[in-house]
């Protein structure tokens, strides 16, 4: 990549802006359809009531807040590249910083869509906005809906002004290859961008400002989210670790994540030469370790299990192992802790069918990791007499096929319609331009 000019990268990545063939067109009117069909089920759950979901005592919290803390962790990557890695100057996120960035706010929107849904009466969500109201009855400040709603508000806002930032000068460079509506709308937002050397300044230094702002967030609202079960009483939830636990294991995913939708981006738009199997190497050596920091966490959570001689906490963790959802838990071991150790191997992290595989597998263990300690510890709970199982109905399964849907839909719509790769951050990295020497006096 650093052989390539100023004018090579605005080329490749402008390129990738340009009219889309039928089968972008076929996804995208496929994902909007599960995107409508996730939508009709949700509808479909509000006209009829909660009973269609399969949430039931002792088994409260399902399917909808699986997905919420695992769109959460997805979220988390963004931030982490963008911002973590930026404060360390690290040079190789430059080409994958905006499509992390923007896949953490699509990740932010349908995260916060789930608490809503699991409320069931949407109409009644101010209960869960933190303000006084006329009958003087305020909001619990206690409840973990007041946590999630300012954390999640709070991380959208800063993470969508921090993409925005970016995105600035690249939407300049569009303006001005671009005709007709698209370069009045890229006009528009750019800002009037024109390059000066004083808009420079103030653009790093605002970047600069986002960047250090979103970093604490990576660490504070997976926290928040932790809290929601460590906070209470139940067993295998009410623990210490949870914060480091879900803070580690929310960056494992993401990154995983990452990794699916860069490599597909890189063959489909052909621009190896700026995501390059560097970055992709430097990816996977990340996931390695967030893998071995979450099953490191897994064995901590079963050694205080033991050391503290509670009894109903090592049942409940011995439950997990050898009970009901026991598949589920050792296919979450052997994703995310097991899966990750074949990138030590350099063929599998320069293999990008290798790496694709592995990212899908971590995805799917992060998932079941919601899976069982969302529900294992609720199905197990103190009362022997009140134990249950849980299993999903058609209604749960399709609204989180449809909030999949949505998250491809919107980031096939940015890639096709936004900057993809920061032109602006990839140029840093790059050589900079020789000037022709002046010739001499009364030449």
């Amino acid at each position: 990549m650093e052989q390539l000019k100023y004018s090579d990268v605005n080329r490749e990545v402008l390129r990738t802006l340009s009219p889309p063939g039928r089968f972008y067109y076929f996804l995208v009117v496929l994902l909007l359809a599960g995107v409508v069909y996730g939508a009709s089920c949700w509808a479909y759950q509000i006209l009829t009531g909660m009973g269609v979901a399969g949430v039931n005592h002792p088994v409260m919290w399902g399917f909808y807040l699986v997905n919420f803390v695992f769109w959460v962790g997805i979220a988390h990557s963004g931030t982490l590249i963008s911002a973590i890695l930026f404060l360390l100057r690290a040079r190789w996120r430059t080409p994958i910083a905006r499509a992390a960035e923007a896949m953490t706010v699509f990740a932010v929107m349908i995260a916060g869509l789930f608490p809503f849904i699991h409320l069931g009466r949407i109409w009644i969500f101010y209960w869960i906005l933190p303000y006084p109201n006329q009958r003087d009855l305020w909001p619990n400040f206690q409840s973990p809906l007041i946590f999630d709603m300012i954390a999640i508000s709070t991380y959208l806002t800063v993470s969508a002004l921090f993409w925005f930032t970016g995105l600035i000068p690249d939407l300049a460079a569009a303006r001005d290859h671009s005709t007709g509506l698209r370069k009045k709308i890229y006009g528009f937002f750019s800002l009037g961008w024109s390059g000066t050397h004083h808009q420079w300044r103030h653009h790093g230094a605002a970047y600069l400002f986002f960047a250090a702002l979103a970093t604490p967030l990576v660490i504070s609202v997976h926290s928040v989210v932790s809290w929601d079960f460590a906070l209470s009483l139940v067993p295998g939830w009410h623990s210490t670790i949870f914060a480091p636990y879900f803070v580690a294991g929310a960056i494992h995913s993401g990154l995983a994540m990452v990794l699916t939708l860069l490599i597909p981006l890189r063959r489909i738009f052909r621009i190896e030469n700026l995501i390059t199997l560097r970055t992709l190497e430097s990816i996977a050596k990340t996931i390695i370790l967030t893998g071995l920091i979450v099953g490191y966490s897994y064995g901590v959570e079963y050694f205080m299990a033991w050391y503290s001689q509670n009894r109903v906490e090592r049942d409940t963790f011995i439950w997990r192992a050898v009970g009901s959802y026991a598949p589920q838990f050792w296919v979450m071991v052997i994703c995310n802790s097991v899966a990750p150790l074949a990138f030590f191997f350099k063929r599998i992290r320069t293999h990008t069918g290798l790496l694709f595989g592995v990212s899908i597998l971590v995805n799917i263990g992060m998932w079941l990791e919601r899976f069982v300690i969302i529900i294992g510890s609720k199905a197990h709970d103190y009362n022997p007499h009140s134990w249950g199982l849980y299993s999903p109905t058609w209604v749960e399964i399709s609204i989180m096929l449809g909030a999949f849907c949505l998250f491809f839909f919107l980031f096939f719509l940015f890639v096709k319609f936004l900057p993809s790769v920061s032109m602006t951050e990839v140029k840093e990295g790059l050589n900079p331009p020789l000037r022709r020497k002046e010739e001499p006096h009364g030449a």
